[in-house]
Formats: structure tokens, C-alpha cells, sequence
């Protein structure tokens, strides 16, 4: 227990009584590591899928011939290039000295939830392959799920954005 915990005024980080403000502070940061990690992930899973799909044969030809996953992988790319550009747009405000509130808690968001998506159609191109713990799709599938939870959930990031868009109703 921190109750009547006494800190030396040269270890604290902040005023006193502020540290829940600089906690929400850094927050934005936080969120904005996780939106780039997550890029990372996704595209190096992505990466990693269209190399299996050029190998694995069924039908007699690669996978990575069948135009359905062909555009399937390339819409998800896509939606990562477009994530990916949210995310240095919040680099360039925080820089600027600005509030990215709004616009990282958005590619958060997007990132928890793109993360998932990729991971579910990246698993489902492996086949059971993918789901052997050795392989990175395993670990990845298992992963992703974070991103939707650290540093404030979906529901947490949904109630930042309508407090910023003026829509909260409480």
C-alpha cells in the first residue's frame, strides 16, 4: 500500500496531487507507441502471409494466385498504409506541441481492431499451419488482441472521440 508513503520533492515527476493528469498525459504517447508497433506487426505479418502464399500449393498452383487473396491482402495493406499515415500525423501535431487526443485515440482504435482482422485473415491464408504455437502467425494472432485493451480499451477510446466530437450525452 502507498498510503502515507512520503516521496522526497526531488523524486516526484510532477506537483503534487497532479500525477492522474500526468498519468492522462502520457497516455497520448502511449497509444501513439502502440499504433506504431502495431503497424509494424501488421505489415510483418502480412509480409510473412504473402511469402507462405507463394509457396503453399493447392490445386495444383500457389495460393498467392487466387485473385481473392490477392485483393484481400491488398485491401489490408491498404488499410495499414492508411494507418500508417494517421500515425505521422499524430507524430507531426505531438512535435507541433498540439493535442493529438482525439486523432490517436482514432488510429488506436483502428489499430486494435485492424490488428485483429489481419490476424484472423493472415491465420485463416496459413490453414492449420498457422495455428502451431512455433510459427510467428500463432503468436501473432495471440498478440494482436492486445492492442484493443493496453493503454485504454475500445469502449475507452469510443468515449474519448465523442467527448472530442461534442457528442458525449453525459
Amino acid at each position: 500500500s502507498f498510503d502515507n508513503l512520503r516521496v522526497p520533492q526531488s523524486h516526484r515527476i510532477g506537483p503534487e496531487g497532479q500525477g492522474f493528469m500526468l498519468q492522462m498525459k502520457q497516455f497520448q504517447k502511449e497509444r501513439l507507441a502502440g499504433v506504431v508497433m502495431g503497424v509494424s506487426g501488421m505489415e510483418r505479418i502480412l509480409r510473412l502471409t504473402i511469402d507462405y502464399c507463394r509457396q503453399r500449393e493447392t490445386f495444383g498452383k500457389p495460393l498467392i494466385e487466387n485473385q481473392w487473396i490477392q485483393f484481400k491482402i491488398c485491401e489490408l495493406l491498404t488499410e495499414v498504409e492508411a494507418l500508417r499515415q494517421l500515425a505521422y500525423h499524430c507524430t507531426r501535431v505531438l512535435v507541433a506541441g498540439g493535442d493529438m487526443t482525439k486523432e490517436v485515440s482514432m488510429a488506436k482504435l483502428k489499430a486494435g481492431r485492424l490488428a485483429r482482422e489481419v490476424a484472423d485473415t493472415c491465420l485463416q491464408f496459413h490453414g492449420g499451419m498457422g495455428y502451431v504455437e512455433e510459427y510467428p502467425m500463432a503468436r501473432y494472432f495471440r498478440d494482436a488482441r492486445l492492442l484493443s485493451i493496453g493503454a485504454g480499451a475500445d469502449e475507452i477510446m469510443l468515449g474519448v472521440i465523442a467527448k472530442y466530437e461534442g457528442i458525449l450525452t453525459r
